[in-house]
């Protein structure tokens, strides 16, 4: 088991990057969240196998149809045994 954090750069907000974010998610038994950033990026961290992990990054680089994705980056994080993959609605931090 992996434990990766993505950062999705470009035209990601309001084009449904994070619901089909999860249904892909859901859909390759990932684990994790994803959130709208303030920059204007959207954030993800997932857990899963390296070899279910890597198509899930590739299909980042992608997004879903309306989305225009400038740059993907990743970094392997500390493993934090999510039950689940959500889409995180706000940050109360806003």
């Amino acid at each position: 088991m992996k434990h990766i954090n993505i950062k999705v750069t470009g035209k990601v907000q309001g084009v449904f990057f994070r619901a089909s974010t999860k249904a892909v998610a859901d859909q390759m038994g990932i684990k994790g969240f994803v959130k709208n950033e303030k920059d204007g990026s959207v954030y993800i961290e997932a857990e899963a196998e390296q070899f279910i992990l890597e198509p899930f990054v590739d299909w980042c680089k992608e997004g879903p149809d309306k989305s225009l994705v400038d740059d993907v980056q990743v970094s392997e994080g500390e493993l934090k045994n999510f039950n689940n993959f959500e889409v995180v609605k706000k940050n109360l931090l806003w």
